[in-house]
This record gives C-alpha cells, structure tokens and sequence, in this order.
C-alpha cells in the first residue's frame, strides 16, 4: 500500500489444492465488507513449486521462498521437526521484510477476514498487535496471544525483536516459534526492547478458541484450538455460510449465534496443523 504495508500470507501444496484452505481464504476477502481490494494487496509466500504454480495461475501477488532441504508440500503433523522448521523459517523471512522497512498484517491461511481490519488496528505507537486464543480485558498484559494474525510496524525495534526470536530457534528444542515468543515475553524482552505490544480482543479477531458473539464487531475467525485441515475446513466454511446468510437478510446489526464448531476441533486427536 502507498503506506509501505502488506499482507503477508504463507501457501504450501496442501493449502493449494482444490476447494481447500486458498480458496476458502479468498472466498472470506472477496465476500467481505470493505475486503476485496485487499487481495491486491497480499503477498503469497509459497513454500513448493506447486503452490507457487497455482498462485501464479490464479493471478495473484506470489513470492516463491527456497526451502532447500526440507519439503513443505504436505500437511504436516503438529509440532513435528518439519512443522517447527516451516514456522522457523517463516519467522526468518518476516525479519527480512521488516528489514526492507515494510510494515505487514501477517495471517494464517484459516483466518476467515468478514471486514477490513485496518479501522481497529492501532496508530498510537503500538510496534506489534497480536490475536489472542483468549483475551482477558488487559491489551498490554495477556499473555496468550497467537501468531496466526499479527500487525507489526516496521522500524529498529521489531527488526531487532525477529533478530532475537529467531537466534533462539536452536535452544529451544520442543517449542514452537509462539512458544518461543510467549518466553521471550515473559522473560521482559519487550521491556527490554522498547516494544509496545497490544493484544487484540477476541470480540473483533475471533477465534474457535474464544467465539466472538457479536456479528456487528467481528472482524476475522481464526480456526485455532482446531488441529486437522479437515476439521477446519468443515467449520470454517459453516462459519462463511452463517456470515453470508447474515449478511444478506440484513441482520448484520443484530447478535446472533454462530453455527456450532464441531467437536473435532476443540479434541481432535490426530494431532496435526
């Protein structure tokens, strides 16, 4: 954007393939409020040569990331070695773009965007503002946000935050990258740093994990507190038809229900992401 602002989104094969989590993500922006322009304004990280070939094919902003050595193309199992070295090499490329001086919404391809989430991201010196799988009514004291959607500002301090979580990569054996930056938090990292980071309430950036309840404010659903593609593809797309149908009886203003979340999601045992 003129503001040097981007969204940044990562695709692998299983992301890409046919009525999977690619389509259901454009869906959500081109059926949105005030949304669809901003696919011009995504950046898609593809991990494999087949989901940098059907971006491509699909017209879209595509970046193709080299991955030499390790294979990315699958659905991989929670917390595994390649799960956590996809996530590490994500972190890697976010401090690149933050170097370059361009500021970003980064965001998972199972979140679901109903509305422009520009109009409540804060311009009052916040250098990061992160979702939370639960909000407890303090922005500047919660610790359990998730990094499947996040606006970071460019500038010294959030170079300097992406330099430090990274290093950490090798002495963290067992923690993911969130994990990793939950400790960092914890330990006074952003203290130390200068940072000031706000957590974003559920009621606008919602999740599986703590439904928004009201259809006049929510902004995005993310499928967190889900663990298979399948199970997050089935709700997410119930989430999607109950946005439309609200949308399209002229009910927006009014707080309703949203369709109930399969029970898959919240004990999935499969244990995959």
């Amino acid at each position: 954007m003129e503001n040097r602002t981007l969204v940044i989104a990562i695709l692998n094969k299983a992301y890409v393939e046919q009525n999977a989590m690619l389509d259901l993500f454009l869906q959500s922006l081109g059926g949105g409020e005030d949304t669809e322009f901003l696919i011009d304004h995504v950046l898609f990280v593809a991990v494999d040569q087949r989901a940098f070939n059907r971006c491509r094919t699909l017209e879209l902003h595509c970046y193709n990331l080299v991955t030499e050595g390790v294979d990315f193309s699958r659905e991989v199992f929670y917390m595994s070695d390649a799960f956590n070295n996809m996530m590490w090499r994500r972190t890697l490329f976010l401090g690149d773009v933050l170097r370059r001086g361009y500021s970003f919404i980064f965001t998972d391809m199972d979140v679901m965007w109903l509305r422009n989430p520009f109009s409540q991201l804060y311009r009052d010196g916040e250098d990061l503002q992160m979702s939370s799988d639960c909000y407890y009514r303090n922005p500047f004291g919660n610790s359990f946000f998730n990094t499947g959607f996040y606006f970071v500002t460019a500038n010294n301090k959030t170079v300097a935050l992406f330099d430090e979580w990274y290093a950490r990569r090798n002495n963290s054996k067992g923690m993911k990258d969130q994990d990793v930056l939950q400790k960092m938090k914890r330990e006074g990292a952003f203290t130390r740093l200068g940072l000031k980071v706000r957590a974003l309430e559920t009621t606008y950036f919602s999740g599986f994990c703590q439904m928004s309840q009201d259809f006049r404010k929510v902004i995005t659903v993310h499928a967190n507190c889900c663990a298979s593609m399948k199970a997050k593809l089935i709700d997410l797309r119930s989430v999607l038809e109950a946005w439309k149908v609200n949308n399209s009886n002229g009910t927006s203003n009014a707080t309703i229900a949203w369709p109930p979340i399969k029970g898959i999601c919240l004990h999935d045992t499969t244990n995959k992401h």
